[in-house]
């Protein structure tokens, strides 16, 4: 789903890194060509322009552009030069590492990835922490949270078309039997339907789970649950219904209000760039009525600013 500004017809890594290079030598920085090679290479190529650096000056890419660059726009260009799993894997790390745990950001970021975005998490993350991410998030989280986490880490959900509407019906039944009155015992029905069906089979399951219970699937998980497990369900259910939806409404919420989250902000444009973007862009336009580039560009500001708006393009 790539859009075409991606694939320059003259991609030419070698260019690419001798304009950055010239870019970051000598007195000033020349943050307008850094922005313009990046922002339109697909996330393979900027790979390759790393590659071509490290050939052409011995030196890493990143670690020039550390020197050069600072705040937010430093932190949306190195996470430009990560492939997408890279750098949710290193989020991931970050959120676990040290005392207390980003518990927010785990259930962001798995449980809205399909199976192999995960595969290609859990291999980044031994890649570069030489760890298993399942046992780290088991070792760091715990009980409910813990048993959902580990299920969607397995990347065993069905992604096929097919919608089976007596599994439909008997999966809603058994929803509603595990969550009205006896919730506690009985997650494991939430888990595996949660993780493991395809997402059109899961809108078929909210759809029958109404008629069953005559209220719909949130209602019931937020009356029953609570806390970052609520927050689990919740953001499974969304992405079942409209994943562009979830990560709109993300974004929505990271520029309204007081402050930016800037960290929201860049993950979820960098991350959603060459999948599901235009889709992002078309649903925040129909919920807030004006454009997402439109909101970027009143909440930040400078070379970030430029930056996103470029991605945004």
């Amino acid at each position: 789903m790539s859009t075409n500004k991606h694939h320059h017809h003259g991609f030419d890594a070698d260019r690419d890194a001798k304009k950055i290079h010239s870019a970051c030598k000598g007195a000033g920085t020349d943050e307008k060509k850094i922005i313009e090679v990046l922002s339109s290479r697909t996330s393979e190529q900027r790979q390759q322009i790393k590659q071509k650096y490290k050939a052409l000056y011995s030196k890493d890419l990143e670690e020039d552009l550390k020197g050069d660059l600072s705040g937010n726009f430093e932190k949306a260009v190195l996470a430009l030069l990560d492939l997408p799993c890279e750098y949710e894997a290193r989020e991931l790390q970050k959120a676990m590492k040290g005392a207390g745990t980003d518990e927010s950001l785990l259930i962001e970021i798995l449980c809205t990835r399909n199976n192999k975005e995960i595969v290609n998490i859990k291999e980044a993350y031994k890649r570069l922490f030489d760890r298993d991410l399942e046992s780290d998030v088991k070792s760091d989280t715990s009980g409910s949270l813990q048993k959902i986490l580990v299920t969607v880490l397995e990347a065993t959900r069905d992604e096929t078309q097919q919608v089976n509407a007596e599994l439909a019906a008997q999966d809603a039944t058994d929803l509603y039997k595990a969550g009205e009155g006896r919730w506690g015992t009985e997650e494991l029905a939430f888990n595996v339907v949660l993780a493991k069906r395809s997402y059109s089979q899961l809108r078929a399951t909210f759809q029958a789970y109404e008629k069953v219970c005559g209220k719909d699937i949130e209602e019931s998980i937020k009356s029953e649950t609570s806390g970052d497990l609520e927050k689990a369900y919740l953001t499974l259910v969304s992405c079942a219904k409209d994943c562009p939806g979830y990560f709109a409404t993300l974004l929505h919420k990271s520029m309204k209000g007081g402050g930016t989250d800037e960290k929201t902000l860049i993950r979820i444009l960098v991350t959603r760039a060459e999948s599901d973007l235009p889709a992002i862009k078309e649903k925040f336009q129909q919920m807030y009525k004006k454009p997402l580039a439109e909101a970027v560009r009143s909440d930040t500001s400078g070379d970030f600013r430029k930056l996103l708006l470029a991605l945004l393009h």
